[in-house]
């Protein structure tokens, strides 16, 4: 039986005109109160939307700030200034990600979204590098000279407290040399009496697309030549440089696109008791610190409210030699017309001002002027005081870099495991391709982005593949990219392999991540970042084979061990996103979601940075 409440009896009718009158005022005191705030023209009716004369912004956002700028454009949307109501759209976007976009000399809106009129990456070192690249192919004018800063925050060595505290954090200054002594020692974290803790591992984001990555490679090079500026193309191409960055490298577990993957990643190791033996050290902004101690790795502001705090929290570690500033530049790019350039203008006021500037304080950055808010403290594991700085290299010398970096990087040893099932034969609306095409376009373009000193190996999967029942199929070995199979170049190999991908069958998932798995354990190299990219458009079908629990149980690692890592593509709308995100996770790797086939490219793309 339902239990119901008796009806409520009738309540007195009240007049509706002063409530009226009351939500009117209301609405004009905020406004009143928005027009203060932006500095800019009384939005007047704007409040309720832009109508037809409205000046739409598009703002390219690095991702570490992109929940912050979303809202604030939300706040500055419908702010009228001469030339119409402005509406600010947010797109976020890797810094690297927006660089390759704007040095391909037109910008493919299918594969990298609006063309922005506005570039916000974390750190001017892009627009440096963008404003080489683009004057070498006579298109300089694209990247003006001005690029004023909206936030601040500086690249920190963010590390679990005991570790850190291990090290003598926050007494002892402390810096990449120290890494590179824990890296070179035999014993790990022995050497400082800590061996329960393994190796010591750092993680690090690949920095030909992301700021911290970027600007963790050169405050390495900057430790190996011992300089604090005027570094030079011969410094970091010296012996002894080579060796110092070749060291640190070698402690990298996996590189990644974003900070977010290490850190998401740590969280959850962390709530299994885990955080200590995941990794020791991952290099990010000193905000990702503050965030991660709130429970909120991802820095999402939306997400803020439902976070809850590590059992081990971080603490950011300056290093010693100095450190790089973000400093978030804002970049009007030369296509933009004059009406945006005006919309622009007003809203870049804006983020300078005092509110706008607060909340970016109130989101752990400092201020455009270098202000410090109140949770930047010790109790939050960072320190307020600012750290030493290190310049900025020139663009020739940061390229010079990046190319060096790439010899140096840790190695890869891959397996790609690409679906066949018939449903990747579907057709995807608007592109004249199958799911199947894309995703051989594809897997053929990331193989230029591994080099000759990568291993790489190729199967594909469906169901019943051989006579005993096998799921998958062997086409190329894991090998050097650099040496031939079967007398041909391996890179040829593998393209053609790719190419000639048949569609047919089911979807025998399960055995072929634990088959795919096993395969690279046999074959791991300890010098190596070694696993499988593994990509499926639909779930399990082979009921012969092995449960999820026990897959899971399978491939996890075993506390303090490094196993091998399953970065997993779900492809389309019927994959099964949410045992591809178990799998990913119980490897300590990640899941990337292309439910949109269209954007199986951009997404290949962002796997293949692990490495």
């Amino acid at each position: 039986m339902v239990y119901q409440a008796p009806p409520a009896p009738p309540k007195p009718r009240r007049r509706l005109l002063p409530f009226l009158i009351v939500a009117v005022v209301a609405v004009l005191v905020i406004a009143l109160v928005r027009w203060v705030a932006t500095g800019a023209n009384l939005p007047s009716l704007a409040l309720f939307g832009c109508s037809d004369d409205a000046v739409t912004l598009t703002v390219a956002s690095s991702p570490e700030k992109a929940g912050v700028m979303r809202q604030l454009a939300e706040d500055y949307s419908g702010t009228r200034i001469d030339e119409g109501c402005v509406e600010v759209s947010v797109v976020e976007q890797s810094s690297g990600a927006t660089l390759e976009a704007l040095q391909s000399g037109e910008w493919d809106e299918e594969q990298y979204g609006p063309r922005p009129d506005v570039w916000s990456p974390a750190s001017s070192g892009w627009v440096q590098i963008a404003r080489q690249r683009t004057a070498e192919q006579d298109r300089a004018s694209l990247i003006p000279d001005q690029t004023p800063s909206i936030a601040n925050s500086p690249l920190v060595i963010a590390m679990p407290r005991p570790m850190a505290e291990a090290l003598g954090w926050p007494d002892e200054k402390l810096g990449w040399q120290d890494l590179h002594a824990l890296a070179d020692a035999p014993e790990g974290w022995g050497s400082v009496g800590h061996p329960e803790w393994g190796d010591f591992r750092m993680g690090k984001t690949n920095p030909n697309y992301s700021t911290s990555g970027l600007n963790a490679t050169i405050g390495t090079y900057f430790a190996g030549t011992g300089l604090a500026s005027d570094l030079t193309v011969e410094d970091i191409d010296s012996s002894k440089t080579r060796a110092f960055v070749s060291a640190v490298e070698r402690s990298i577990v996996h590189y990644g696109d974003i900070t977010m993957t290490f850190l998401s990643n740590l969280r959850r190791a962390d709530a299994e008791g885990q955080g200590l033996t995941y990794i020791s050290a991952v290099a990010v902004e000193e905000m990702s610190v503050v965030h991660y101690n709130q429970g909120n790795p991802t820095g999402d502001p939306a997400s803020a409210e439902s976070a809850e705090p590590p059992n081990v929290p971080l603490v950011a570690v300056y290093p010693e030699e100095g450190t790089l500033m973000s400093d978030h530049p804002y970049v009007v790019l030369d296509w933009t017309d004059e009406p945006r350039r005006a919309a622009a203008a007003g809203f870049l006021d804006y983020l300078r001002g005092d509110a706008a500037q607060q909340r970016f304080l109130d989101n752990a950055f400092r201020g455009h002027d270098g202000a410090v808010g109140e949770l930047l403290n010790e109790g939050n594991g960072v320190l307020p005081d600012a750290p030493p700085e290190l310049p900025l290299p020139s663009a020739p010398v940061l390229d010079a870099m990046l190319a060096n970096w790439a010899e140096l990087r840790k190695p890869a040893n891959v397996l790609l495991v690409i679906d066949t099932s018939g449903s990747m034969e579907e057709p995807v609306a608007g592109t004249g391709a199958t799911r199947l095409e894309l995703a051989k376009e594809a897997a053929s373009a990331s193989i230029d982005e591994f080099s000759d000193s990568d291993r790489v190996g190729l199967w594909m999967f469906s169901t019943d593949l051989e006579d005993d029942g096998q799921d998958w199929r062997e086409l190329v070995p894991i090998g050097p990219l650099g040496e031939p199979v079967d007398g041909r170049p391996r890179r040829e190999e593998l393209a053609e392999r790719i190419a000639n991908l048949p569609p047919g069958g089911g979807t025998g998932l399960h055995d072929t991540v634990l088959a795919a798995h096993s395969l690279v354990a046999e074959n791991s190299r300890p010098d190596a970042i070694n696993a499988v990219v593994f990509l499926t458009d639909g779930r399990n079908e082979d009921l012969n084979g092995i449960g999820l629990e026990e897959l899971l149980d399978r491939i996890t690692p075993e506390p303090g061990q490094q196993g091998v890592r399953v970065f997993t593509i779900s492809y389309g709308e019927d994959a099964d996103l949410e045992t591809m995100t178990k799998i990913a996770e119980a490897t300590d790797a990640a899941a990337y979601d292309s439910s949109d086939p269209e954007s199986i490219g951009e997404v290949f793309e962002a796997v293949i940075s692990n490495f």
